[in-house]
C-alpha cells in the first residue's frame, strides 16, 4: 500500500471565518494573534511542506535554508512556486527584515541558535512574530518528554489556528492518524528490531536521541532506537556504543551534499566495528530524505517505508 499525503478536503470547508485573536503555545509560553499573519517566512523543507500542506503559499513572502544543505524534489519545487529563498543557510535578521514579515516558522537550530542573532526576541523588536518547531523546544526546556508524533500534530494544528485553516489542518491530523493505525495493524507484533540512524560522521556518529521525532517514528515502525537513551534530539553518540547494541536495521540519511545512503553504507562496511554488525553484513537499510525525518508531512510516508523495509512480509 502505498501512503501518500492524505487529500482528505474532500470535506466542505465552510462555516464562518475564524475569530480573532487566538493565542497558542509556543514552547511553554503564550503567543497572541490579534489577526492572521499576512506576511509568512518559513525555515527548512520540513516547515515550508507543513505551510504547503495548508495551502499558505499565498502567505509566503519567503524560505530560508534549503539549498545550503539539501536535495529537493519536483513536487517541493512546484508547491514552491515563485516563493523567493532568502538566505540558503541561516537567515540574518536583516535578511528577515527586509522581507518584512509579520510571521517567521522556525526552530532552536532550525534557523535561530539560542543566544544567537535570530531568536523570537531580536524579531519581535521588528514586529515579527516566531512560530517554534515544537521537536526544538527541548534546547531550552529540558523538561520536555521524549518526542512523540503529537510534535507534528500539534505544529500543524497550531498553524492551522493561526492561520484560520483549523478545518484543514483537523483533518490532515486525523488523516496522519488513520495511516499510522494501519501500519501499525500490519506491523502487528513484529517489533523490537535495533535501528541505527546514521546521518554523519567518521570519529563520532551524529544521530538521534530520544527527543528527535525520528526516536518515535521508529517505534511507531516496530523498531527500537539504539541511540534512543541520548538526553537530546540530535547529538554524537559513540561509535564503540552503537556497534555494542548491535543494529539490526539502518536509517541512512541522503543528503543533497555527501556520497548519499549508499556511501554511508560503504563507509560502514570499512569500520572495524561497526563492520561486524548484524546491520552492516546483511545491509538492511533505508534511505530517508531530511524532510522525512524532521517533523513535517512526509513523517507519516516515511513511517510506513521504515516499516516495510524492516518487514517486508506484513507489507
Amino acid at each position: 500500500m502505498k501512503y501518500l499525503m492524505p487529500v482528505l478536503f474532500s470535506l466542505a470547508f465552510a462555516g464562518s471565518a475564524q475569530a480573532f485573536p487566538v493565542t497558542v503555545d509556543n514552547c511553554g509560553e503564550q503567543l497572541t494573534f490579534d489577526k492572521s499573519p499576512e506576511r509568512l517566512v518559513v525555515h527548512d523543507i520540513n516547515m515550508s511542506e507543513m505551510a504547503f500542506a495548508l495551502g499558505l503559499q499565498d502567505k509566503m513572502v519567503g524560505v530560508t535554508g534549503i539549498s545550503g544543505w539539501y536535495k529537493t524534489s519536483p513536487e517541493f519545487e512546484i508547491k514552491r512556486g515563485d516563493i523567493p529563498e532568502l538566505a540558503p543557510k541561516y537567515p540574518t535578521v536583516e535578511t528577515l527584515v527586509a522581507a518584512a514579515p509579520d510571521a517567521f516558522l522556525a526552530g532552536w537550530y532550525y534557523g535561530m541558535k539560542p543566544g544567537g542573532d535570530v531568536t523570537p526576541d531580536t524579531l519581535a523588536a521588528h514586529g515579527i512574530k516566531t512560530l517554534i518547531l515544537s521537536e526544538s523546544c527541548i534546547h531550552l526546556n529540558k523538561s520536555q518528554p521524549p518526542a512523540s508524533m503529537d510534535l507534528l500534530y500539534k505544529d500543524v494544528l497550531r498553524l492551522g489556528t493561526v492561520f484560520g485553516k483549523t478545518a484543514e489542518a483537523e483533518a490532515l491530523v486525523e488523516g496522519w492518524k488513520t495511516q499510522l493505525a494501519d501500519i501499525t495493524a500490519k506491523i502487528g507484533d513484529a517489533k523490537g528490531t535495533r535501528v541505527f540512524l546514521f546521518d554523519s560522521g567518521e570519529d563520532k556518529p551524529f544521530t538521534a536521541g530520544k527527543y528527535a521525532i525520528i526516536n518515535a517514528m521508529i517505534e511507531a515502525a516496530g523498531g527500537v532506537n539504539v541511540t534512543g537513551d541520548m538526553e537530546t534530539s540530535w547529538g554524537r553518540s559513540s561509535w564503540e556504543a552503537v556497534a555494542a547494541a548491535n543494529p539490526q536495521f539502518l536509517i541512512l540519511l541522503d543528503y543533497q551534499q555527501g556520497t548519499g545512503a549508499q556511501g554511508l553504507l560503504d563507509w560502514l562496511r570499512t569500520h572495524p566495528a561497526m563492520k561486524e554488525t548484524d546491520a552492516v553484513k546483511a545491509g538492511r537499510f533505508v534511505a530517508l530524505r531530511y524532510e522525512e525525518l524532521t517533523p513535517g508531512p512526509a513523517n507519516i510516508a516515511a513511517i510506513a517505508k521504515i516499516a516495510e523495509a524492516m518487514n517486508p512480509k506484513a507489507f
